[in-house]
């Protein structure tokens, strides 16, 4: 098989998100489930040659034009690599806060981190079945928080995400079992401010 699309390597080893995220969970998620989709995407672009020099951001915000041979394959296994490769970038091992800049985005568009942080875990506690709960900013910068299901992303609906929560089971089972709210209570203690916060200069410096 050509390998369009080459797995991403982990910012921090396996261990070092304990005890929020175990070990062998991010093994599993990483190494397995993961690295599946890089392959199953590999392999629905293989033929598709006119497309592989298309960047995945680029696949996934024109979704509705990708003919009907790829389009299931790169919304499920496209959209699977492009958000565990960003769930991978906003944890870190070191408990990191907004800056004030930043919080005042947040003040600005939510009234309030409280605010925000209850908006982010109702969808991220109650989106039924496999998901992800979203940050997201649209076009004019604005910050706004929404859920979908499966691998579906962020990007097909206009928008371009800043921080992510996976809550497919395989994300935290292991660890939590059926109490995935404890899972995502304990989530706000890994992540990664800083990436996120530059995803957002990025993306405002791109408009």
């Amino acid at each position: 098989m050509h390998y369009l699309y080459l797995m991403i390597n982990l910012p921090y080893a396996f261990d070092a998100l304990e005890p929020v995220i175990d070990k062998q969970t991010m093994e599993i998620h990483y190494g397995k489930h993961y690295k599946g989709y890089v392959d199953k995407l590999n392999q629905v672009l293989e033929s598709a040659t006119e497309f592989h020099q298309k960047s995945l951001e680029e696949l996934l915000r024109d979704l509705d034009s990708l003919p009907t041979s790829i389009h299931d394959g790169v919304r499920d296994f496209g959209g699977g690599v492009y958000n565990h490769e960003l769930f991978w970038q906003v944890m870190s091992p070191e408990n990191q806060k907004p800056s004030d800049d930043f919080m005042k985005k947040i003040d600005r568009d939510f009234g309030s981190f409280d605010s925000f942080k209850e908006s982010m875990n109702k969808i991220a506690k109650t989106l039924f079945g496999s998901g992800w709960a979203w940050l997201c900013t649209d076009k004019g910068g604005n910050l706004i928080v929404m859920g979908t299901k499966n691998q579906d992303s962020p990007l097909t609906e206009g928008l371009y995400p800043l921080l992510c929560i996976d809550v497919w089971e395989h994300a935290y089972y292991l660890k939590y079992q059926n109490r995935r709210p404890e899972f995502v209570d304990n989530f706000w203690d890994i992540i990664n401010w800083r990436y996120v916060e530059k995803r957002y200069e990025n993306r405002k410096n791109n408009i």
